[in-house]
């Protein structure tokens, strides 16, 4: 058994910053996709955007450039929390199991994905609400994290700064539980395959193919967790199944995959730059 290495935490911190703002944009065209249209929200009960690009076009036309960017301070706060502990458990825990990578399994993967991504999930979950909250709002009421953070607090107590930390957790373990391990395996197999090596094109390939596992795996989760996260006072929504069956029967069951688009284009993108990064930062000799 090894000892815990640091490593993997402060570079996966760092990994996770960087993909975080390259790709913000698609992530707030996302949110706003994803909470338009609710039948029994009237604030958000309008059709405004038609894709992502029609999003991300009328956002910055109307609201201006810096909108695409709402949100973005505790989405980076977020990621320098979250990221650096998903990382940095995963491979603790993947250590903690066998000794050498050459011996994990698929089992194994799976298994550390899903507790790292539900104990990092739930630590950083009241980053996850501000930067919701801030993309979804746009420039209507926008102030700074801090102001934010005060008024979700002041509002709605400690509970409000958890609110949907279930199914953030719930949508972490299988995001996680999918894309770490799969971005794992399928690194393994084109290296000992013999037509690529531990080069950029195969950890660009790998991120590639865990990126879009991640979104066919977490979108519906992603869906109701950011209606759930959005809502405020007299709650729309009474949990996790509810919010589910309300968005399939008033909305239909492709309501669960709205935003897949934008999601997969952030997510590819996102775990790209991301794992490119990491694999990078861990050829420095510290």
């Amino acid at each position: 058994m090894s000892t815990v290495n640091w490593k993997p935490f402060v570079f996966g911190g760092l990994a996770s910053v960087t993909a975080e703002c390259g790709t913000f944009p698609i992530d707030l065209a996302k949110t706003r996709l994803q909470v338009q249209g609710q039948v029994g929200d009237s604030k958000y009960r309008e059709i405004r955007y038609r894709g992502m690009l029609h999003a991300i076009t009328r956002i910055g036309r109307e609201e201006g450039p810096r909108a695409l960017y709402s949100g973005i301070a505790p989405a980076m706060l977020r990621q320098a929390s979250y990221g650096t502990i998903k990382i940095g458990t995963y491979q603790s825990f993947k250590r903690l199991l066998v000794d050498r990578p050459e011996d994990e399994t698929l089992l194994t993967n799976v298994l550390c994905g899903i507790l790292s991504g539900v104990i990092s999930s739930s630590i950083a979950n009241p980053t996850d609400v501000l930067k919701i909250r801030m993309q979804a709002q746009g420039n209507v009421i926008q102030g700074s994290m801090m102001g934010n953070f005060i008024n979700i607090y002041q509002e709605e107590g400690t509970r409000g700064l958890w609110k949907g930390v279930s199914l953030t957790a719930q949508r972490a373990a299988i995001v996680v539980g999918v894309e770490l391990p799969v971005y794992d395996i399928t690194k393994k197999h084109l290296i000992l395959s013999g037509y690529m090596g531990d080069t950029v094109y195969t950890h660009f390939l790998s991120s590639f193919v865990c990126g879009l596992a991640g979104a066919l795996a977490s979108n519906p989760v992603d869906v109701v967790r950011t209606r759930m996260m959005n809502q405020r006072g007299g709650a729309l929504y009474q949990g996790t199944l509810d919010c589910l069956l309300q968005t399939w029967r008033s909305e239909g069951f492709m309501a669960l995959y709205k935003g897949f688009f934008p999601n997969w284009l952030r997510l590819g993108p996102w775990n790209i730059i991301f794992f490119l990064t990491y694999e990078q930062l861990k050829k420095i000799d510290v």
